[in-house]
């Protein structure tokens, strides 16, 4: 695949009064076009400073960044400036300007390109049509929800018809209602028009909804990268296993337990009772820590971690009744206690 974002030893350290951070320490990482790439970590990690330096809002400190072969760190401001109207951002809070329509939020891009007025406005409606708010083009963003501002917001960032799609946080201000939607959205936007976009977030359900390929941000370094199921099912580092088990904010400071496992649905029916089933067949009952599932089409996709009972022959037959079921099982070492 033709990659379209290319991310070579990427540095940024913020110089204080008292001090210096380092938000990011040797940072590679290629993007391939068309591709859906959530950038994960938590609060902190160095994320949203790496999506600023994706387009050079923010200059590294060592390192650079390739967009479509061009060198960022070697183009002129103006050279930037149109570099940028091809790398597109929306972020948590919208940015809309709120004595403006919507119609002329959409149209302000076009504005500073200097677009036509009747070119900005028919561009404008054709991608107001395109997220489902025509009727609100007179609205101004005070009278939209937070949902409908985020709409807005994306219809403003492909005004330019942008190749890269930069989402910063997108969904982080939305119910998880008005998130599916923004994601089925950003989801459809790509499928429809090719564009590349990187997604932002802390929120692992986030990559799993909508994510091809997944990079790890764990205090300014790339702990892990690869395609999303492979890194849900296997996670390899440390900040993985911390997303993927607990997400940002979960914590089990009093479960204590000897032997736990984690199971991974991917194919079995979500009208098959598993978990129940194991234990009518084994006779012994498990302790559930952690459930994160969903029916996606008649078929079970999700998580589960079990405290197993203290009896070794028990919790090896409960195991081998799991992997029997087509089940990805997986030990997990000082879980809880």
């Amino acid at each position: 695949m033709e990659t379209i974002i290319q991310i070579k030893d990427v540095t940024k350290t913020f110089v204080g009064k008292d001090n210096q951070v380092e938000a990011l320490k040797g940072i590679n990482l290629d993007i391939h076009k068309g591709e859906i790439y959530g950038i994960i970590g938590m609060s902190g990690a160095g994320k949203s400073t790496l999506v600023r330096c994706l387009n050079f809002l923010e200059r590294p400190t060592s390192g650079t960044v390739f967009i479509e072969g061009k060198d960022l760190s070697g183009l002129s401001d103006g050279e930037l400036r149109m570099v940028r109207t091809q790398v597109a951002m929306i972020f948590q809070h919208f940015n809309l300007l709120m004595q403006r329509t919507v119609l002329d939020n959409v149209c302000f891009p076009l504005e500073i390109t200097k677009v036509s007025r009747k070119d900005a406005v028919a561009r404008a409606r054709e991608l107001l049509a395109i997220v489902g708010l025509s009727e609100k083009e007179l609205a101004y963003p005070a009278q939209l929800s937070g949902g409908q501002k985020q709409r807005v917001a994306i219809a403003r960032a492909l005004a330019t018809n942008p190749k890269i799609l930069l989402c910063d946080e997108a969904t982080s201000a939305l119910d998880p209602t008005t998130t599916k939607a923004i994601l089925a959205l950003l989801k459809e936007i790509n499928e429809k028009y090719g564009i590349t976009i990187v997604i932002i977030t802390h929120e692992m359900t986030v990559v799993q909804e909508i994510c091809s390929h997944v990079a790890i941000i764990d205090e300014g370094t790339l702990a892990e990268t690869g395609r999303v199921e492979e890194v849900f099912q296997k996670p390899k580092s440390r900040a993985a296993r911390k997303l993927v088990f607990l997400g940002e904010n979960n914590q089990y400071a009093e479960m204590k337990g000897k032997r736990c496992i984690r199971i991974v649905f991917t194919s079995n029916s979500s009208f098959e009772p598993v978990i129940a089933n194991m234990v009518l067949t084994c006779k012994t009952p498990v302790n559930i820590l952690l459930a994160d599932t969903r029916d996606i089409g008649g078929v079970a996709h999700g998580q589960m971690i079990l405290q197993l009972p203290e009896e070794e022959a028990v919790a090896e037959k409960m195991i081998e009744y799991l992997k029997s079921r087509n089940l990805e099982v997986e030990e997990l070492t000082n879980y809880v206690g």
